[in-house]
């Protein structure tokens, strides 16, 4: 059976003392509640250590944004998959839109990515989704499924069944626009039905699929209820625990 996930993307925000802060609030207000989600927040690296030690003994799970695409090295400034299995992290998020556009990340580079991932037994929440122009265009449909094939395709079933796909239309992320819970479904279901071209119909039912683009308290209960939905990647609303709180909760 696959998973009900809400997971935070805190992308480049908070302090350290402030992400720390935020874990002791969000504890509090989980405390004695039923959840019926898994629950992750991904940090900025330098938090990754103190933010696992402080959610220890909870059910809330902490991710890397990014990981290397080599093991170790001389590669200056860059953090490797083994470095952030070693806090404690259990998740990492690859191919995520910005850092597609922002730092040129190719489907290429995301297949190493996830592979170093794999390799250190981290969970990639792997991004996909189109730009604006794609979708009125109506490529988004062969967008997606080239950004699925290109990265992730050659991966055995048993490693693709370790990941978590998140679909975030890029004209969504941080726009104040959301598509709409049909147009949600219908990318959602079209990802599975690709997953069950290539790797089978148990896989493809087995693999949790988040939505990401200005999702928030208002709107998480009618994304979720669509059969495909299986959660959400969520940026500015996991910022403030009392703003991601009702998120998690919209799965009670």
């Amino acid at each position: 059976m696959r998973k009900n996930i809400v997971a935070g993307n805190w992308k480049m925000n908070k302090t350290l003392q402030e992400g720390l802060t935020f874990s002791n609030e969000l504890k509090k207000l989980l405390n004695n509640k039923s959840v019926n989600c898994e629950v992750v927040i991904g940090t900025p690296f330098i938090h990754l250590s103190e933010v696992a030690k402080s959610f220890k003994g909870t059910k809330v799970m902490v991710a890397a944004q990014n990981c290397a695409d080599k093991e170790s090295g001389a590669y200056t400034g860059e953090v490797s998959a083994s470095m952030i299995s070693s806090t404690n992290a259990t998740h990492v998020i690859l191919g995520h839109s910005e850092r597609r556009a922002y730092y040129n990340e190719t489907p290429e580079l995301l297949k190493d990515k996830v592979l170093q991932a794999l390799s250190s037994n981290l969970t990639p929440i792997f991004c996909v989704g189109e730009a604006l122009e794609e979708r009125e265009s109506d490529k988004h449909f062969d967008v997606v499924a080239e950004q699925l094939k290109g990265s992730l395709f050659e991966l055995s079933k048993d490693d693709f069944s370790k990941l978590i796909l998140a679909y975030e239309p890029v004209w969504a992320i941080g726009t104040g626009k959301t598509a709409s819970a049909e147009q949600a479904q219908e990318m959602h279901a079209f990802i599975r039905k690709t997953l069950v071209e290539k790797y089978g119909e148990e896989v493809a039912n087995d693999t949790s699929i988040l939505y990401g683009g200005s999702c928030n308290a208002g709107n998480a209960k009618e994304l979720f209820s669509n059969p495909d939905v299986d959660g959400g990647l969520i940026g500015g609303a996991s910022l403030e625990a009392e703003k991601f709180l009702p998120i998690i909760e919209a799965f009670n």
